[in-house]
Parts: structure tokens; C-alpha cells; sequence
């Protein structure tokens, strides 16, 4: 069994930026960032390798958010810059990406990950 936890979250003004965590009992295999906006379902928004050296995004995100880990520290991470309204959600970390899956896929969905964290909520202000 794998423990996920998210931290980071908050309430920002647009333009903002903030820095997520998620902290892992196990390195996370491939893993990946999730957000589910208010009314709406769950989307990824970054994958990374499990050495880390390679990322992918979603189209929405390109450009202001990075993702990254550190294995010694069991921690992933989700830098997020120039925050705006539509980036409010309940942002969450997965972890090992169920066997047959592509990590380098944005349209994987949080079913195709063995672990799903509660997630962090991420509130923008216009």
C-alpha cells in the first residue's frame, strides 16, 4: 500500500504562484498530477517519469507549470505560476500507473493509477 499526501494548497490572487507537494511512503512509479474544477471531472494536468527526466502537460498548463520529483525525498511536486481563476480545483497526486499504461500519456485518467492522494485545494481569485 502506497500513502499519498498533498500539501501546498491555498487562496491566491491571479497571476500568483504556488508550489505543491506530494509526499509518497514509496518511490511513486510513474506519476501524475490531477485537478477537478468545481461542476467538472478530473483532468491530468502533468505525468512524470519515474526518474523524473521526462514530463508531460496538458495543453492548459504548458508554459506556467512544471513538474518535478525528488526520489531521495519520495516527494513530488507541481510549481504552478501565473495562476489564474481557471486553474481553481482540488489538485491530486497518483502514483505507479497500472501495468499496460503509457506514462506518456496526458489523457491517462486517475483510474489508470493504483493510487489516488485527497488532494489539496488550489483557489484563485480574479
Amino acid at each position: 500500500q502506497v500513502h499519498l499526501v498533498e500539501s501546498g494548497g491555498g487562496s491566491v490572487q491571479a497571476g500568483e504562484s504556488l508550489r505543491l507537494s506530494c509526499a509518497t511512503s514509496s518511490n511513486g512509479g510513474c506519476m501524475a498530477w490531477f485537478r477537478q474544477p468545481p461542476g467538472k471531472e478530473r483532468e491530468a494536468v502533468a505525468i512524470i517519469s519515474v526518474g523524473g527526466t521526462w514530463a508531460t502537460y496538458a495543453d492548459s498548463v504548458k508554459g506556467r507549470f512544471t513538474i518535478s520529483r525528488d526520489n531521495a525525498k519520495n516527494t513530488l511536486y507541481l510549481q504552478m505560476n501565473n495562476l489564474t481563476s481557471e486553474d481553481t480545483a482540488m489538485y491530486y497526486c497518483a502514483a505507479f500507473v497500472i501495468g499496460g499504461r503509457s506514462c506518456f500519456d496526458i489523457n491517462l485518467k486517475p483510474t489508470d493509477f493504483n493510487y489516488l492522494g485527497q488532494g489539496t485545494q488550489v483557489t484563485v481569485s480574479s
